[in-house]
C-alpha cells in the first residue's frame, strides 16, 4: 500500500487532520507508526465507542498504525465519573475491554493500557507537572470540553489536573498520532503547543467525527462547542444513545422515537447508515410495502443520501431499516454476554452502577 492509499484510509477516519502535510511525511518515513485513543470507563459503552471505534482502529492499523487503547481510569476518577468510585470505574474498564474484544477490532495490533499503571511512575507525573507549569489556568480551562464540561462550570481541582494528565499521556506513550474524537481536539492542540518546547516532539492529530445522539437539537446554540456537547451520543443521556447491550426491543423503541427530519443535515438516522451500516455492509436494503414502492436497495451512502434528500425514502422506513441492521451488528456482543456467565456478571455489575455526569 503506497502513501496515498494509506492517507486515504486515515482521511476516512479523520474529520480533521492536523496537519495532513505532517501525516504524509510520517507515512513516507515510517511503515509503522504509533497511535493512541483513550476512554473514560464511566458506564455502558454505546455504539460510537464500540462499533465505530473498532472500525476506525482497524482502518488506522491497515494504514500502518500500532494502536494503544488507553483505559483512562484515573481520568474518570478525577472527573468524578461513577461517583468518583475508583473500584467501580476499573470494573467498568474491564467491561469496555471485553466489549471491544467482541466488536471485530484487530486485537493483534492493539495494546490495552491503563492510566492507573502510568500513575505508578514518577516520570509520568514529572511530565504532568511540566505541562502544568508551562500552561496558564485560563489555557487549561479552555480544554474543559474534553471532560464533557464547559469553561463556565465550577470545576473541582481534580478536573484542572485532568487535561494535564491527558496531554502527558501522549508524550508518556511516545506516540506519533493521537486519534480521538473532535470533542478532544483542544487538549490535542495543547499537546502540539507544549510538545516541541518540553519534549522535542509534536503529535499529529487525527480527529474523528462525533456521531449524533438521537435527541432533537435546540433551536440555537451559543457556540460550536455547546452544540457538539449537546448533540453527541452520550451515556449521560441514555434514551438518546444505543448501547452495545441494548435489547432488540430497546433499540427499536429508541430508533422509532428518534429525531429524523425529512432532510439530510443533522439527521442522526442517516448518520448511523453512513458511519455504521455502510462500513460493514455492501448493500443496505429498506423493506417497504408494495403500495409505497416496494423494497429499495442501496450500494453506497451517497445513493441513500440523494434518495432521502429527494424524499424518495420516508423517515419511518429508514428508521426501521437502520434499527434492523444495528440489531444485527450488536447481536454477537449481546449473545456473548448472555451466554457467558462471567461476562454476564460483569455487565450486570456495570449496569448497577450509578452514572454521574
Amino acid at each position: 500500500m503506497n502513501t496515498e492509499e494509506r492517507l486515504n484510509l486515515i482521511r476516512s477516519v479523520g474529520e480533521e487532520i492536523v496537519t495532513e502535510e505532517e501525516m504524509i511525511s510520517l507515512l513516507d518515513e515510517k511503515k509503522n507508526f504509533y497511535t493512541y485513543d483513550g476512554f473514560e470507563p464511566s458506564g455502558q459503552i454505546h455504539i460510537a465507542q464500540g462499533i465505530l471505534r473498532a472500525i476506525n482502529v482497524n482502518k488506522m492499523i491497515q494504514a500502518g498504525a500500532k494502536f494503544n487503547m488507553l483505559v483512562a481510569d484515573w481520568h474518570a476518577w478525577a472527573n468524578n465519573k461513577l461517583g468518583g468510585d475508583l473500584d467501580n470505574i476499573q470494573t467498568t474498564g474491564k467491561y469496555l475491554i471485553e466489549v471491544w474484544r467482541l466488536t471485530g477490532m484487530d486485537l493483534d495490533n492493539v495494546n490495552f493500557l491503563w492510566a492507573s499503571d502510568f500513575a505508578q511512575n514518577d516520570d509520568y507525573w514529572k511530565k504532568v507537572m511540566q505541562i502544568a507549569r508551562d500552561s496558564t489556568l485560563k489555557r487549561i480551562l479552555r480544554t474543559a470540553q474534553i471532560m464533557g464540561r464547559s469553561e463556565s462550570e465550577t470545576l473541582q481541582a481534580s478536573q484542572i489536573i485532568y487535561p494535564c494528565m491527558q496531554c502527558a499521556d501522549i508524550f508518556w506513550q511516545d506516540v506519533d498520532v493521537t486519534q480521538l474524537g473532535m470533542d478532544q481536539r483542544k487538549v490535542n492542540m495543547l499537546a502540539r503547543e507544549v510538545g516541541p518546547k518540553l519534549f522535542g516532539s509534536k503529535p499529529i492529530v487525527v480527529s474523528h467525527h462525533m456521531v449524533l445522539g438521537l435527541s432533537t437539537p435546540k433551536a440555537s446554540y451559543a457556540s460550536l462547542e455547546e452544540k457538539i456537547m449537546d448533540l453527541k451520543m452520550s451515556k449521560s443521556n441514555p434514551d438518546a444513545a444505543i448501547f452495545m447491550n441494548d435489547s432488540k426491543e430497546e433499540i427499536n423503541r429508541k430508533i422509532r422515537k428518534a429525531y429524523c427530519p425529512e432532510e439530510v443535515e443533522g439527521n442522526p438516522i442517516l448518520e448511523y447508515a453512513r458511519y455504521f451500516i455502510f462500513e460493514r455492509y455492501d448493500n443496505f436494503k429498506i423493506e417497504r410495502s408494495s403500495k409505497f414502492g416496494g423494497d429499495i436497495e442501496f450500494t453506497s451512502y451517497s445513493e441513500l443520501e440523494v434518495a432521502f434528500g429527494k424524499k424518495e425514502v420516508h423517515p419511518a422506513d429508514l428508521k426501521n431499516a437502520v434499527a434492523k441492521y444495528l440489531n444485527e451488528m450488536i447481536q454477537p456482543v449481546r449473545k456473548a454476554f448472555e451466554e457467558n456467565s462471567k461476562l454476564r456478571d460483569l455487565r450486570d455489575q456495570v449496569l448497577s452502577f450509578s452514572v454521574t455526569r
